[in-house]
């Protein structure tokens, strides 16, 4: 057990705050009898207040921790959170209101057929078996749902917002109640504009539709003629030369366990001496993103070792390896030789022959992984890897135009609104990207829907509001916002989009997008797209 920090002590200073406060106001609906209807309001109000403070403490806690720390109290985070939530749910009987993003989800888990489970094996053939449900949704009103906004009590909060003076000349909106698939709200939701970053959910939704959660992609080794063997990138940006985390749940593919591999193959075969190729060739096209050379992305190469970045950071901008793939390579030749297999020469670019024999493999997280790593630090490099995923799906060349038409191809499976959508890049980096706020939500009514369940990483990847990722910088005036706003950032230079879920007061899960392009302060422009997320959260809207 580890010793109790300070950081620790605030934590748990937060959580006892947020029980006793929703203890309290829980018993004080339960005391009022005949008047339940009033005293639940107040109640209600009670345990709001208690939430928004334990958003402030826990945030300040969160804050003042370590990585390391961070990584360690998360379970503590949600459990303050969620802890809160489910002690209020008392609350919700005598009345309609409940909050809590896991509160809307257990609603719609509960109507749901009950049918669930994880695909684990290779491949992702089989199916683990799930317990039937035993628990109905917690908190849920008499009716079984919480109560939808009115579309005119929400127009009557947002449209105000919307006029506000630091969102540029093109400003759209749309947001959604899940439950039903209605826009309750709309501003313009069919115009396309620039998303920047948003379009991530849109490669993200594609690469899962056409690949699954499960799908792995592969490194390898193969042997590539006499004496040679070929270093094959298969497309994973995540695979790490690094030391790998003790501390790490889920681990990348590792660079020296393929050496440990390939070096065991070899020896097994009595060979200590080899020639060592590297082979790009999944990939076609350009290398170089339009706007590189840039520390937002690499160069865009099937093989490449921790994103070709030239520091210890993980994600972020960073100085980058002008060509990763030779770089991985020499990393790969210098594993080797310590694992007592010599390398004749430097490495070389080559083909491998197809259908050659493998020697060792490495494979990369499940795509559910990666694609909520993309999502929550807004990883350019996973972006366009996913593209490229897409791509070879589809038939289609791995490039920036093949991934552009395998994407608008695989979306265009689900029926979703893409007239006049153009897909130039994975990453939003391209300015040319168009894409509607309608397009995003109705992205995130899928990704909710009980009917699409490996598009379920689109939403578990979001950043929370004020903790996490993207957002965990942002929603610091914003209470209401904290903790229960999930949304992914989009932010070019003149551009800024905000896109994600929200459980509004009465316990309803809705899903929204904000854009704006030829903005002027992107400060305020980030603070106004915030306001109108907050707004969504903190409105019963009747």
């Amino acid at each position: 057990m580890p010793e109790t920090r300070s950081w620790q002590v605030r934590w748990q200073a937060a959580q006892r705050l947020a029980q006793r406060s929703a203890r309290r106001a829980a018993g004080s609906a339960r005391s009022a009898g005949s008047t339940a209807a009033s005293v639940t309001r107040s109640a209600a109000g009670s345990a709001r207040s208690a939430y928004r403070s334990a958003v402030d403490t826990t945030r300040t806690a969160w804050r003042s921790a370590s990585k390391q720390q961070r990584q360690t109290v998360r379970l503590t985070a949600s459990s303050t959170v969620l802890g809160l939530v489910v002690s209020a749910g008392a609350v919700t009987l005598a009345g309609p209101w409940d909050s809590g993003q896991r509160t809307a989800e257990r609603s719609r888990a509960a109507a749901a057929d009950g049918r669930g489970g994880e695909r684990h094996a290779p491949g992702g053939t089989a199916t683990v078996p799930s317990a039937p449900p035993v628990l109905a949704a917690a908190g849920a009103p008499a009716g079984g749902t919480p109560p939808a906004p009115e579309a005119k009590a929400l127009a009557d909060v947002l449209a105000p917002l919307m006029k506000d003076p630091a969102l540029g000349s093109l400003r759209t909106a749309s947001v959604v109640d899940a439950a039903t698939g209605r826009e309750l709200f709309g501003t313009e939701p069919a115009r396309n504009a620039t998303p920047a970053s948003t379009v991530k959910l849109a490669i993200a939704t594609a690469a899962l539709s056409a690949l699954g959660p499960e799908h792995r992609i592969d490194t390898t080794v193969v042997e590539a003629g006499s004496g040679g063997i070929a270093l094959v990138g298969g497309g994973d940006p995540t695979l790490t030369a690094r030391t790998p985390k003790q501390d790490a749940q889920d681990q990348p593919a590792s660079l020296r366990a393929l050496a440990d591999g390939t070096a065991r193959a070899l020896k097994d075969r009595g060979t200590t001496k080899v020639r060592l190729g590297y082979d790009t060739s999944a990939y076609t096209g350009p290398v170089l993103h339009p706007i590189s050379p840039n520390e937002n992305i690499a160069p865009v190469t099937p093989l490449m070792a921790d994103e070709g970045r030239l520091d210890q950071s993980e994600y972020g901008p960073a100085p980058r390896d002008t060509d990763p793939a030779a770089a991985a390579a020499r990393t790969f030749a210098r594993m080797l030789k310590d694992r007592g297999i010599t390398v004749d020469g430097e490495p070389a670019k080559t083909t491998a022959p197809a259908k050659a024999p493998r020697l060792a493999t490495v494979r990369s997280l499940p795509l559910a992984g990666l694609v909520e790593r993309m999502l929550t630090h807004s990883d350019n490099d996973i972006a366009e890897a996913l593209a490229r995923q897409t791509a070879l799906a589809g038939g289609e060349p791995a490039g920036f135009e093949g991934a552009g038409r395998a994407v608008r191809k695989e979306l265009a499976t689900l029926k979703l609104p893409l007239n006049g959508a153009v897909f130039e890049d994975g990453s939003g980096l391209d300015r040319d990207d168009k894409i509607s706020a309608g397009l995003l939500s109705r992205i995130l009514t899928l990704a909710t829907s009980a009917d699409h369940p490996e598009l379920r990483p689109v939403t578990t990847g979001l950043p929370v509001a004020g903790f996490t990722g993207t957002l965990s910088g942002r929603y610091a005036g914003e209470k209401a916002g904290a903790g229960t706003v999930r949304a992914k950032t989009g932010t070019l230079t003149g551009v800024n989009t905000l896109a994600g879920t929200v459980v509004d007061t009465d316990g309803r899960l809705l899903l929204f997008a904000f854009m704006t392009n030829n903005t002027t302060d992107p400060q305020a422009a980030q603070q106004a797209l915030d306001r109108l997320a907050t707004a969504v959260a903190n409105c019963g809207c009747r």
